[in-house]
């Protein structure tokens, strides 16, 4: 027998309200223990000298955070949208020169057509934003694209454009967002402009052959001219780089943090760096 209208199940709405609530309520109280122990890592950070020139991010977990607090996933990618910009605000505050942050990938395309659609109305949106934003300006933020978005509506790939060419000739924090991105895919595409300036120099494929050192490719990836990541955070839980950069982070240090990409904290950063710190880089030897 159905039940009255009365003892409903609450829409997705009103689930998504009250756990918003539930939420600031939670964040209110422990702000300011919170507040005490990132001034500490803060302090011991600062002190603490090695810090990377160039990380690397997996922003994971948006739609996992979404259906936790019972959120539609799209709701969950504006969430995490947010989480993107306030990091960039604590490297800013570090000092650390360049960021690349992973926020599409190739099989990203894969995922329902209304998330797709959304996510490139958010890339498009973010992009009119950040342009706008007086703070990436004062502090010459460039911010690159890399990946592929040729299939992206023309919209996107506009704002996109727009906000490439405003800050290329800023030089303060480097910022490359990964959209449409794959690491298998990068490799080729840097294998195939190889070949194309080797043939399109006179040298025949027997020339090529043989001769191909890895500074050569290096210099045809999408990150041509930037240091590698010397450190690479994944949130969400998941142990793995699902195709990150593969060639760039042989030498990078990896952090596994539980969180979920919009519950990312300033604290769980620090910890991070700390973490980073802490250990001795060999670099094979």
């Amino acid at each position: 027998m159905p039940a009255p209208a009365s003892s409903a199940a609450p829409s997705s709405g009103r689930r998504a309200r009250a756990a918003n609530r539930t939420l600031r309520a939670f964040n209110a109280l422990t702000r300011p223990l919170y507040w005490l122990y990132e001034r500490r890592l803060m302090r011991a950070i600062l002190q603490g000298g090695r810090l990377p020139r160039h990380i690397g991010i997996i922003m994971d977990g948006n739609r996992r955070f979404a259906r936790a607090v019972g959120l539609d996933v799209k709701a969950g990618h504006d969430h995490g949208a947010d989480k993107a910009r306030e990091v960039l605000d604590w490297c800013l505050e570090l000092g650390i020169s360049h960021v690349t942050l992973w926020g599409f990938s190739t099989d990203n395309r894969g995922r329902a057509p209304d998330e797709v659609a959304h996510l490139h109305a958010l890339f498009a949106q973010q992009a009119r934003d950040l342009l706008s934003d007086e703070k990436l300006h004062a502090n010459r933020v460039r911010v690159r694209i890399i990946g592929d978005t040729s299939d992206f509506p023309e919209e996107a790939k506009e704002a996109l454009r727009t906000m490439e060419e405003a800050t290329q000739d800023y030089d303060n924090l480097h910022v490359n967002v990964a959209l449409g991105y794959g690491g298998r895919e990068e490799i080729i595409d840097a294998v195939n402009a190889l070949l194309r300036a080797r043939l399109a120099a006179g040298e025949s494929l027997a020339d090529v052959a043989g001769s191909v050192r890895a500074e050569d490719l290096t210099s045809h990836l999408y990150t041509a001219g930037m240091p590698d990541p010397d450190f690479v955070i994944r949130t969400s839980g998941e142990v793995r780089l699902s195709g990150f950069m593969p060639w760039q982070t042989a030498y990078s240090e990896f952090y596994f943090c539980d969180a979920n990409w919009p519950e990312f904290r300033k604290v769980d950063f620090l910890r991070a760096l700390r973490n980073f710190q802490a250990r001795e880089r060999r670099y094979g030897r």
